[in-house]
């Protein structure tokens, strides 16, 4: 398939450039995987289209604080570390800017020295391996200098960092926020649960390759960027009691949707494990285990619009996305989600 087929005209105001005031109040569109029918609703309204036996497997990754803002020394230029991969003793992979400047050797200053960092070396594909120095613990300091990592498309500055965060986040180690899960809070997960639906979590460090263009004329060229996620083997449990007793598994983003199809095997069953994954879901991908998914809109020609496609069928989602357009949803991370599944025309 050509990249171009997943191509859709997205007017720039369309694109959320900052949260809205109540995390549930997004609006959600239906895609009924069976019928294409598309229906308006609000999130809040999710728990009464579920099903008392499904479970929703959410991703409780919480994103690192990872932009810092620096000078370099000596001299005093400014510079930007973006930290990517922890690469354990005080090293991380990076992404800096001006690359030019940072090279191997350079050393750079933020928060008035608090921290400073060393060029150490540089990996293959340009980024640069970088040595912090710093008294306590990293975590702390990056929380008091650090800010988030928006998307490019993202030009507002963030008020309030943790509406960047999922109210279920435990894990830190994302480079940018598994968006499908920031339209829930703690009531509606509360009021799903009382429902009988059940819910389980599993982890995925989202890296920046998730907003990597495709930028190869056919899709199955893309080298797709690897992740690591892990599937607590209570989640493996739920998971399997659920679809033995015939409910639905309903994954929570693209990310939690990745997770679980990288581990379960032919017969959908699940198993507990940790590791990375660069699995790369576009259409004409038998899903093992997914029955539903919450998601947001994606970017035109982006390897998230082509898994969305693969579960829902490609004419059908872009026909949803010409009708979220014309109907003025918001769009990407800040934006308005979708729930996909079989038989939502009913469940009225």
């Amino acid at each position: 398939m050509k990249t171009s087929d997943f191509y859709y005209d997205l007017p720039q105001e369309l694109i959320a450039q900052t949260p809205i005031q109540r995390r549930d109040a997004s609006r959600l569109m239906t895609l009924d995987r069976e019928t294409g029918e598309v229906r308006h609703r609000h999130f809040y309204d999710l728990p009464n289209l579920l099903c008392p036996g499904d479970c929703l497997i959410l991703n409780d990754s919480r994103v690192l604080p990872a932009r810092l803002l620096g000078q370099r020394l000596p001299g005093g230029g400014a510079c930007e570390v973006l930290l990517l991969i922890d690469k354990g003793e005080g090293v991380w992979e990076c992404l800096v800017r001006p690359g030019r400047k940072l090279k191997t050797g350079a050393r750079m200053a933020f928060g008035n020295g608090e921290l400073t960092a060393e060029v150490v070396g540089e990996a293959a594909d340009g980024n640069r391996l970088v040595r912090f120095e710093y008294e306590g613990i990293f975590l702390e300091v990056l929380e008091r200098l650090g800010k988030m990592p928006l998307p490019p498309y993202i030009k507002e500055e963030l008020k309030d960092r943790e509406r960047y965060q999922t109210v279920y986040s435990k894990v830190i180690g994302s480079a940018a926020a598994p968006t499908a899960g920031l339209h829930f809070t703690p009531e509606l997960l509360e009021t799903a649960a009382a429902q009988g639906v059940g819910i389980g979590y599993v982890t995925l460090h989202v890296g920046l390759g998730t907003f990597r263009p495709v930028k190869e004329e056919t899709i199955e060229d893309h080298p797709m960027h690897s992740e690591f996620c892990t599937i607590p083997q209570e989640t493996a449990d739920l998971i399997n009691r659920t679809k033995a007793a015939g409910g639905r598994c309903i994954c929570v983003g693209t990310t939690s949707c990745r997770t679980l199809e990288s581990w379960a095997g032919r017969d959908g069953r699940v198993e507990a494990k940790s590791g990375w994954t660069n699995i790369y879901i576009y259409p004409g991908y038998r899903f093992k285990v997914m029955d539903g998914l919450v998601t947001n809109f994606h970017l035109p020609e982006s390897t998230l619009i082509m898994l969305v496609s693969a579960f829902a069928g490609r004419e059908q989602v872009l026909a949803a996305y010409r009708k979220a357009v014309e109907e003025q949803y918001r769009f990407f991370s800040f934006g308005d989600a979708m729930f996909i599944a079989d038989g939502i025309s009913a469940a009225d």
